[in-house]
């Protein structure tokens, strides 16, 4: 399918799309849109002629038919010229041609009324002084309201034919969307064939490849190189950016959209090009710029070879199935045909939605749904006992760090991440689990807080384990902060443009490495596959990325200024570090077959790792206890001052 492979590239630019042809109204607003750039003189020049007019109509309002023409003195057209530019300098003044006709209101009546008769009034004083006694002191005291009746007149009916247009184009009343798109491919054709059945207008196409220059698609001009969004004469009257250029490098991606967000407008994209592969959507369905468009490097995609091995025929269970890891986990594993898939989750609700959304997407595939704590050991291997699962991939965990830090939750994170890690694999141990995947954190290495401590505790249960249990493959995957994902900071800063801001990030010096949510499922699926019993395998995720210039990118992607919507800086927050690490000092690191895959062998614990599994099954102990206990169990562990 070309669309896939290469979308953004054309063999014949002159191609017109097949689609619905734009109509006279597109055509009309398409016009008005062009000339908006210079709207300002062109209102200027409208309010003359229409004052000229209206001193005419004036003059034959007073004198009448027969005498409008010849009863004038012959200087009339030099006092007419003065009294125009007067009421010129006056709107000028007033600010008038600032004013967009399309929202005129009673605030621009006002503004017009006064500029009217601030400019009647010079104009009659300065004809009387001058001594032209021949221009009709009627003609003088009438012309203001006359005019201010003009301009009015023409202000209204321009709102009306654009509000008629609106509705003709848009079929509503939300306003008319227009669009400079960033690319001329085939994914650019498609496109224009889909979004005016939408009510958007297209004003030109920007592509790098100078032979589409000056052509046409379907109707509407290649204005030149992508670099030429920066120029206001070529956006014109836009009141988007849309960026089709699916199969671009990341490079090339975040150029275009680095280009776009430095106009100001609101920045939309066409489906990416996995989207479009797999039929989650058409390219006519633009979005927002999503959290993997702003990633600084190419995805990782993973080596799927052994994948299906592992999965194909199999029973798989998923603990956490309805989290954010969980249910993409759910989506890629359904991929592979298991011949049925176990969803654990404590939430109902969660539990319902992924549910919903497999039975939609995989109707072959057979999905027990169970609600169940992984503190409840006996439900475990009660869940494990009658299903038996080949496979379990372990998400379920507390991962919000300011909040495991608070008072009276660390116990909470302890049992959950730690306790529960070691239920989860203990059950599955003994119902005959070929394999068990811990999903584990950067977080883990030299922890600063509760949550990084009781994740590193799990991945010494996973050593722990794989000494005691030969028979089952115990390994973990350690990854970075997971774009998009529930308690990430893409949407809460979302949120807060959303509401007008301010954006708040903890220190302007904070960076942190970054993954898409697909790409950690790939990379627990890859563990499966690839990983040998005691491993953690860890993703080699390239350059870490400072927050803040993620906040400032999507201020800037949503059409917004700094000065709009600003960045504030709360401080780093209860154990919170400023860089994370994907691999402690101690471990020793091994590659894979896997392209930007390591293996890290975890250095030995300090054996007491079952004392703390015991004492936390009792669940009755205080805060500062269950940190001191970490303390001496996680070495590495340092809280955070």
């Amino acid at each position: 399918m070309p669309l896939v492979s290469n979308p953004d590239r054309s063999s014949d630019a002159r191609v017109s799309p097949a689609g619905t042809p734009p109509t006279l109204w597109h055509r009309l607003d398409l016009a008005l849109a062009r000339i908006r750039p210079h709207r300002e003189p062109l209102s200027l020049l409208v309010d003359a002629l229409v004052i000229a007019f209206c001193w005419n109509v004036t003059y034959l309002f007073r004198l009448g038919f027969e005498r409008w023409i010849e009863a004038r003195p012959s200087y009339d057209p030099w006092v007419m010229l003065g009294v125009v530019c007067a009421y010129l300098v006056a709107f000028a003044a007033l600010r008038v041609p600032q004013a967009m006709w399309r929202f005129s209101g009673f605030g621009e009546v006002q503004r017009l009324t006064l500029a009217c008769v601030l400019a009647g009034s010079v104009s009659a004083a300065v004809v009387m002084g001058l001594g032209l006694a021949k221009v009709p002191r009627a003609v003088l005291a009438l012309h203001p309201f006359v005019a201010l009746m003009g301009v009015c007149v023409v202000r209204v009916a321009y709102r009306m034919l654009y509000e008629h247009a609106r509705q003709r184009i848009t079929g509503s009343d939300r306003e008319i969307r227009r669009a400079v798109v960033m690319g001329a491919g085939a994914a650019a054709r498609l496109l224009l064939a889909g979004i005016r059945e939408q009510g958007w207008i297209v004003l030109g196409l920007l592509d790098d490849d100078p032979a589409k220059h000056g052509a046409r698609i379907g109707g509407v001009p290649v204005l030149g190189p992508l670099d030429a969004i920066a120029d206001k004469a070529v956006r014109g009257a836009a009141t988007h950016v849309v960026v089709a250029l699916p199969s671009a490098t990341r490079a090339q991606r975040r150029r275009a959209l680095d280009l776009a967000a430095g106009t100001g407008l609101p920045v939309v994209t066409v489906p990416s090009v996995d989207e479009l592969r797999t039929g989650q959507s058409r390219i006519e369905r633009l979005r927002e710029i999503e959290p993997e468009d702003l990633l600084g490097r190419e995805p990782v995609r993973l080596d799927d070879s052994g994948v299906a091995a592992v999965i194909a025929g199999r029973t798989v269970l998923i603990t956490g199935a309805g989290g954010s890891i969980g249910s993409e986990l759910c989506r890629q594993v359904a991929r592979f045909a298991p011949a049925r898939v176990v969803l654990y989750e404590l939430s109902e609700f969660n539990l319902y939605t992924i549910e919903q959304e497999l039975s939609q997407a995989f109707p072959n595939v057979v999905l027990v749904r169970l609600i169940g704590d992984v503190k409840d050991l006996a439900h475990l291997r009660a869940a494990c006992a009658a299903w038996r699962p080949d496979v379990v991939f372990h998400a379920a965990a507390f991962k919000h760090v300011p909040l495991m830090e608070e008072e009276h939750n660390a116990l909470a994170a302890l049992r959950n991440n730690t306790l529960g890690t070691y239920h989860a694999a203990l059950a599955a141990a003994e119902a005959g689990c070929a394999r068990f995947v811990l999903i584990s954190t950067d977080k883990a290495v030299n922890p600063t807080n509760v949550m990084g401590a009781t994740k590193r505790a799990a991945e010494m249960v996973v050593s722990m384990m794989a000494a005691s249990h030969p028979g089952t493959r115990f390994m973990a995957v350690r990854f970075g902060n997971v774009l998009g994902s529930s308690g990430s900071v893409i949407p809460k800063f979302k949120e807060q443009i959303a509401r007008g801001g301010p954006v708040t990030v903890t220190h302007p010096d904070i960076i942190r490495y970054f993954m898409t949510i697909p790409e950690a499922a790939r990379l627990v699926l890859q563990a499966a596959a690839v990983g040998e019993s005691g491993q953690v395998l860890v993703l080699d995720m390239g350059e870490p990325v400072r927050i803040v210039d993620l906040a400032r990118d999507l201020i800037r992607l949503a059409g917004h200024t700094p000065q709009e919507i600003p960045i504030v800086f709360s401080g780093l927050r209860p154990g919170e570090k400023l860089y994370e690490e994907l691999l402690a000092d101690a471990d020793d690191t091994l590659p894979t077959a896997v392209p930007r895959l390591r293996i890290a062998r975890l250095a030995e614990g300090p054996g007491e790792i079952g004392a703390l599994l015991r004492w936390a099954a009792t669940g009755q102990a205080r805060d500062v206890e269950v940190r001191e206990t970490l303390r001496q169990v996680v070495s590495e562990y340092r809280p955070a001052a």
